[in-house]
């Protein structure tokens, strides 16, 4: 197995090298052979995997240096099949995308380097490695996205994502050679067992090592995957080749997950930083689902998209599901990256035509015609309130029978009653012409997918974290104190009850609907539009800096 994880890093490496060096060679030649490697890559990945599948066994691989080792494990075994595999979709389709493009040869030398600096980030055996592979991804993503010259504002963006992407690294740094102090080792495995034996032994400035260092990875975390308020670089970056934007969301800007979950044995002694991450990630991805569905650019609407379930992966760490988080990654990576190498075929296809059907959904949203019938005011309210319980705890239940005592499970169970109750309530005000059977071809899909992802999730967490001691760790860590749980559960609850019945109420009366907006609501879309105005913050801090370094440059006669 090390071979073959030895295998993984050099063989994009040799390809980008092999790129740079057959200049007699023609432009498609070379990406040929990029793709070929490419693809033997993925092989070995998925033949890495089953080798640790059939024989589980850490291993740390030193090159006899003082830094350059890998790590197998569960998490690293899992991402570079993962990574792999996408990368090696993304070069299928930048064969024939990029084909007419000048610089393909750069373009397929950038992206093999790419690749094997995202697998040796997820391999990584030390921190010097880990930190040398995170700082490569960030120039190696600013080359790819500035790959047009020609175009001013793919290179602005492109230096927007750098300078955030450097602002991340620094807490990463720090957080290194804090562990490196305290502990005097860099090798991963050796300093998450001394992390383990003496969790809050050692403090930095009278305060515990272990929350010090959790705080400036999750800082680090949230720049690279973009949450509120360093998320700006992501939507407008769209401006880079389509392949770079789906490479992008696939896989870079999930790094954060990633890096969370590697550090988790820093997390377990870390309860209160669990408990930020889970307010981060709940804003953010609030934010970006709403900015989602205000563009009108299908690349910037999908880049909102990413920074929503970014949002959400963060906040399955926040509750302990670090598991869950993994593979929320990897589902979303392969989805997200899937819809962006199909946007421009959506594209092509919109300006020929609108190609939505006229059904039941169209002539509700677009016609705004009423439909026959819907299903009884009481009966409808039941089964939204009702049916999400049952078949989330149901299929919690076919995987774990006591699971109550785990807050994050509650957690998550909520935030699916909830999506459940949403999506019914949506088909309840859609007006079917059979309301019954389309309410049960809802709860019939709701039923899959959640035990699905239940079943998935309690899989991957046996496979990532076998040791059920650390998995209780990690969910007790990430709990708060039980009375003000039970308040919040209550008092969000109620809220959202009290909405529901109010909308039915005001559905069911049949008054007349005024079509004339109000200042507040005038007031919200303003404030939608307009993205919250975080991008003309940080353009007026922008300026203001600059006009001060004028003022000084003149009052010091520097210029």
């Amino acid at each position: 197995m090390d071979k073959l994880l030895c295998l993984l890093i050099a063989l994009p490496m040799l390809s980008a090298i092999f790129s740079s060096l057959l200049t007699r060679e023609t432009r498609t030649n070379i990406a040929k052979l990029s793709l070929g490697i490419s693809g033997l890559t993925f092989i070995v990945s998925i033949a890495s995997l089953a080798a640790y599948i059939i024989t589980p066994h850490q291993q740390w691989i030193n090159f006899g240096w003082a830094w350059g080792s890998l790590y197998l494990d569960p998490l690293s075994s899992v991402m570079v099949t993962a990574v792999s595999g996408i990368s090696f979709v993304v070069h299928v389709y930048s064969l024939r995308y990029m084909a007419e493009e000048p610089g393909l040869v750069r373009f397929f030398t950038l992206l093999d380097l790419m690749t094997a600096a995202i697998l040796m980030m997820v391999s990584a055996g030390d921190l010097v490695t880990l930190l040398v592979a995170w700082h490569l991804i960030g120039i190696l993503l600013y080359f790819l996205l500035g790959h047009d010259l020609k175009r001013p504002a793919a290179q602005r963006y492109a230096f927007w994502s750098f300078f955030t992407y450097r602002i991340g690294d620094l807490p990463l740094i720090l957080a290194a050679m804090l562990l490196y102090q305290a502990h005097g080792t860099l090798v991963l495995p050796t300093l998450f067992e001394r992390i383990a034996a003496a969790p809050d032994a050692l403090t930095i400035m009278g305060l515990p090592l272990t929350g010090t260092v959790g705080m400036l990875i999750a800082l680090s975390a949230f720049a690279r995957s973009a949450q509120f308020p360093l998320h700006t670089w992501l939507p407008y970056t769209m401006e880079g080749p389509t392949p770079v934007s789906a490479l992008m969301h696939a896989g870079i800007v999930n790094a954060g997950g990633f890096i969370i979950n590697r550090f988790a044995p820093v997390f377990m002694h870390a309860g209160t930083i669990l408990h930020i991450v889970f307010v981060v990630g709940l804003i953010t991805a609030i934010l970006g689902s709403v900015l989602m569905l205000t563009q009108n650019d299908i690349k910037k609407s999908l880049g909102y998209s990413t920074m929503g379930q970014m949002g959400f992966m963060f906040v399955e760490c926040g509750v302990g599901a670090f598991s869950l988080a993994i593979y929320h990654l990897i589902a979303h990576g392969l989805f997200k990256g899937t819809l962006f190498l199909n946007a421009g075929g959506v594209i092509g296809n919109a300006r020929k035509q609108d190609g939505v059907p006229h059904d039941d959904v169209y002539t509700f949203v677009v016609e705004r015609k009423p439909i026959t019938s819907r299903l009884p005011w009481i009966f409808a309210a039941a089964l939204t309130l009702v049916v999400p319980v049952l078949v989330l705890e149901l299929s919690r239940w076919l995987v774990r029978g006591n699971f109550v005592g785990e807050q994050g499970a509650i957690i998550l169970l909520f935030f699916g009653w909830a999506t459940g109750a949403q999506l019914l309530f949506a088909t309840y005000r859609l007006r079917a012409e059979n309301p019954l059977r389309t309410m049960a071809m809802i709860i019939l899909s709701l039923i899959i997918v959640v035990a699905g992802y239940t079943v998935i999730e309690h899989t991957f967490d046996l496979f990532l974290y076998p040791d059920r001691a650390i998995r209780e760790q990690i969910y007790a860590a990430a709990s708060v104190p039980l009375p003000t749980f039970e308040v919040l559960v209550i008092f969000i609850s109620a809220a959202i009850v009290l909405g529901w019945i109010a909308t039915y109420y005001a559905t069911a009366s049949n008054k007349p609907q005024n079509t004339n907006p109000s200042y507040l609501q005038l007031a919200i879309y303003s404030l939608i539009t307009r993205e919250f105005y975080v991008a003309d913050v940080y353009a007026w801090l922008t300026q203001t800096l600059l006009n001060s370094s004028k003022r000084l440059n003149v009052w010091a006669r520097w210029v």
